[in-house]
């Protein structure tokens, strides 16, 4: 007598999306189209416990914002995406960083090129200042609208007067 088949082991049920060149595009699309509304946030100042300091500023678009741009306080420019800049004995002018932060975002521009991010389900826009990629901005997967990021938002609104 022979013993029964074992039981099936169920396939992954994730369903994967075939790659969408066309939605891709339209990401990048839609992130040159909101480029001219971006403004800067209030700079959002951290002091450490060694007396550091530590700057972002906010990338807003409609009262909320994308992405934050680590602010170098020493050489009064943005710093590339993922170099933030922690600054011992220097004087922080909010006037001075808003005006500065306002002409790099005048100078931003799009790379055309994305990246996927599976866990959120969103295409990823960088956006270059000079040579540096300084923020990315995150599109839906269909490529049509702008995702902001709500953490940083409600971070900015709490931060947004020193």
């Amino acid at each position: 007598m022979a013993s029964p088949p074992p039981p099936p082991i169920r396939p992954p049920t994730r369903w994967i999306r075939p790659l969408d060149v066309g939605a891709a595009q339209r990401a990048i699309e839609t992130v040159k189209s909101a480029l001219p509304y971006l403004t800067a946030g209030p700079p959002i100042m951290h002091i450490g416990p060694a007396g550091d300091v530590h700057i972002d500023v906010p990338l807003v678009y409609h009262d909320v914002a994308l992405d934050r741009i680590h602010y170098d306080p020493i050489a009064k420019a943005p710093s590339p995406k993922g170099r933030p800049v922690h600054a011992w004995g220097v004087r922080v002018d909010r006037a001075e960083v808003m005006r500065i932060m306002e002409e790099v975002i005048k100078g931003l521009r799009v790379v055309e090129a994305v990246e996927y991010r599976e866990p959120e389900d969103c295409w990823v826009v960088p956006l270059a200042w000079r040579v540096f990629i300084v923020a990315h901005v995150k599109v839906s997967s269909d490529g049509t609208q702008l995702v902001p990021d709500y953490p940083l938002t409600a971070e900015m609104r709490r931060y947004s007067s020193w």
